[in-house]
């Protein structure tokens, strides 16, 4: 199986909390006793549907299939008080970075950073109270208890964004790919064509004094994508998650490196103005082939913002580039 069909981060499940167990209108009788008062338990509590955090899985591929997530109902109380049993709740566990949303109005509900953060996505019914509680100074001995409290069934979405140090943004063929692949341990699929990449890729960067970050290859978009063009707002949600952005631009880019940083610049901002607030670093990859008079030249119409040449093939100013990036995330 191709990481593509492994990288799954959208699913909409329907949820069905357990329902709340009944209490019981018991009388107490025994050899003794043939009238006693109320003795009748509360109804246990329906099971929730829970998410909980977990830094081990990077995907929601695992719910992709259970389309219906059904909690246990709760069940009812007995005689001399017993309570009955809560119905067993569902854990879900899900990737940092994942966020739960109201399926029908879209309304988030809450999103999960952390490892073992707890939420519950459906509540389970409360169990119904038994008779004993409604035993007053008029009424001896109530015959009548609380049923269960029904479940909930709904349908929720939940939505990952990959939560990385450094996002890298560039057009399809930038070469971020080819830069993964020689910092980290990831194995990105790299080929000479537009949209190799379809899934983020992450990878854990080494760096000095056994430090490392982690660096999330963020699929190409092109101009319009901030407008669901192309593969378009699907991935620029994981960019949203990123402490820095390395723009990425070819050294034989058609344009001139300014106005392409522009045009990324652009979707990004058109699509989250927050993103134009991270810190940007701007990489002109491929330069290998730049002679240093070229680069000299070049260096005059670059944007004011943090630049290297670098070739990830020749392995060029790689060092200096994981420098500056780690400066930018400790700023």
């Amino acid at each position: 199986m191709s990481q593509g069909s492994n990288f799954v981060d959208y699913v909409k499940i329907c949820c069905r909390s357990g329902k709340g167990g009944a209490g019981s209108a018991h009388l107490h009788r025994d050899i003794l006793t043939s009238m006693g008062g109320p003795d009748g338990g509360d109804g246990g509590r329906g099971g929730h549907i829970i998410v909980v955090g977990s830094s081990n899985i990077w995907t929601l591929l695992h719910l992709k299939y259970r389309k219906h997530i059904i909690a246990e109902d709760g069940l009812a109380g007995g005689s001399s008080h017993k309570s009955g049993r809560q119905g067993k709740d569902e854990i879900l566990e899900v990737p940092l970075g994942t966020i739960a949303k109201d399926a029908e109005t879209g309304e988030v509900l809450f999103e999960i950073t952390q490892n073992g953060e707890t939420k519950i996505l459906t509540h389970g019914g409360r169990g119904g109270q038994g008779n004993a509680h409604f035993k007053n100074s008029v009424q001896q001995t109530p015959r009548y208890a609380q049923p269960g409290e029904q479940g909930q069934e709904v349908w929720n979405v939940l939505e990952l964004k990959v939560l990385a140090d450094v996002g890298l943004v560039g057009f399809p063929n930038a070469g971020k790919s080819t830069l993964l692949s020689v910092v980290s341990a990831a194995k990105p699929e790299i080929a000479d064509y537009p949209f190799t990449t379809i899934v983020p890729n992450l990878g854990i960067v080494s760096y000095r004094g056994g430090k490392s970050f982690v660096m999330a290859d963020i699929p190409g978009i092109i101009e319009g994508a901030s407008k669901g063009k192309g593969l378009g707002y699907r991935f620029l949600r994981h960019i949203e998650r990123n402490s820095v952005l390395l723009f990425m631009v070819p050294a034989d880019t058609s344009r001139s490196i300014k106005e392409e940083y522009e045009i990324l610049k652009h979707e990004l901002e058109s699509y989250n103005p927050e993103l134009m607030q991270k810190p940007h670093v701007l990489a002109v990859t491929k330069s290998d082939m730049l002679d240093q008079e070229l680069m000299d030249e070049m260096k005059q119409d670059l944007p004011n913002i943090p630049s290297i040449f670098i070739s990830s093939v020749a392995e060029k100013n790689i060092l200096e580039l994981k420098d500056m990036l780690w400066k930018a995330i400790e700023s």
